[in-house]
């Protein structure tokens, strides 16, 4: 499912640190396997929401700046990484330093941003080896089996109104984004393929912050993951973006 109001995120900040699936172990060791992760360099987290890469990079050693544009989620960010230097404020808004990053990180955020303002602040920031990482979480797999919970979220979806404009989960258009540019080139693309068991109780939170659902929506999707037994097994995938600053 795609998130439509970034705000959406800040008013239920709890709920979405707790419901939110992590990203795949596979994604990570890619992330890593790209050696610009290393302990005293400096990353930039855009969008950070709870702070998963936050989190991730400074366990790596790295020194991390963290750009958030809620005010609840800055505040729970700051607090739970009190090493991470937080600044509350839209990615098009910030101004760093140029030449003061080794990594650029947009974890399930860049859909939300004005790539024609934020690349080439990024741009500016970077290194000249430096990278700038895109990666997100999809609910759902075009190739596996449709199970009976994920039928009837097709259904709740198709029973609306009027449909998303764009899909900021595809793959492919944000790759074309981030080139239109010319500010970067694509390095690498990967794809991940998992699956999440779920409880009843966590499917109405994790629904119930997805912007573009409502409560009573996410409400109906858990009473179907009750019908068929109180747990479900629902298929993810992830896919992970390296690009590299022309010069």
């Amino acid at each position: 499912m795609a998130d439509l109001e970034p705000m959406h995120f800040d008013g239920m900040a709890g709920d979405y640190t707790a419901a939110r699936p992590p990203y795949p172990a596979d994604l990570w060791r890619d992330v890593f396997a790209t050696g610009v992760v290393a302990p005293g360099r400096r990353a930039l987290d855009l969008g950070a929401g709870s702070g998963q890469a936050t989190g991730e990079l400074l366990a790596r050693g790295m020194n991390v700046v963290a750009v958030e544009p809620g005010p609840h989620l800055a505040d729970a960010l700051a607090k739970r990484y009190p090493r991470a230097t937080v600044i509350q404020s839209r990615a098009e808004d910030i101004l760093p330093d140029a030449g003061s990053f080794e990594l650029a990180v947009a974890a399930t955020s860049i859909h939300w941003m004005d790539l024609d303002v934020v690349l080439p602040i990024v741009h500016r920031a970077l290194t000249t080896s430096g990278r700038l990482l895109v990666w997100r979480n999809v609910f759902g797999d075009a190739a596996a089996d449709v199970t009976p919970s994920r039928r009837e979220v097709e259904r709740i979806v198709q029973s609306r109104d009027a449909a998303r404009s764009g899909d900021p989960e595809d793959l492919g258009a944000t790759v074309r984004k981030l080139v239109h540019t010319g500010l970067f080139t694509i390095d690498e693309t990967h794809r991940y393929r998992w699956t999440i068991e779920m409880t009843t109780d966590q499917v109405r939170e994790l629904f119930g912050t997805f912007s573009d659902w409502t409560d009573d929506e996410a409400e109906e999707a858990s009473l179907v993951v009750a019908a068929l037994g109180g747990t479900v097994s629902e298929a993810y995938t992830s896919w992970l973006i390296t690009a590299s600053p022309a010069f």
